[in-house]
């Protein structure tokens, strides 16, 4: 349960990291170039990665 919880919460930490880079994107983009989107592409998949590793299978609940 608690892990659950955890890589719930740091997914969403990593998406709010992914937020602030498509902030940035012009600025990073004019710096990095592709390498801007394909961070910001990575971050987004770790983050969601996170949120759904933390699921319960559906049939798991109790009715």
């Amino acid at each position: 349960m608690q892990s659950q919880r955890i890589r719930f919460w740091a997914g969403n930490a990593v998406l709010v990291a992914a937020l602030v880079v498509m902030f940035n994107m012009g600025a990073l983009s004019g710096r990095f170039g592709m390498g801007a989107v394909v961070l910001w592409m990575a971050l987004v998949a770790l983050g969601f990665y996170l949120i759904l590793s933390g699921k319960e299978p559906p049939g798991s609940m109790p009715e």
